[in-house]
């Protein structure tokens, strides 16, 4: 899964449970995979890198 893939998925999560908001890549990355947002343990790296666009984007996207 890479960063793109992840991106809606972090979103999603973010939306869903804002408490996982500014949680750290390696939590998201259990956070994910635990409940099914992804199917093998995604990268730390692409992680932070689709956490950090969506923390930048958060007004666009969040639920009014």
């Amino acid at each position: 899964m890479n960063t793109a893939q992840l991106l809606p998925a972090v979103r999603d999560l973010s939306s869903r449970l804002p408490e996982t908001y500014h949680r750290q890549p390696w939590e998201l990355q259990h956070v994910l995979f635990s409940l099914g947002y992804t199917d093998e343990l995604a990268d730390e790296a692409e992680i932070a890198a689709a956490a950090e666009v969506a923390r930048t984007d958060w007004p666009q996207w969040r639920a009014a």
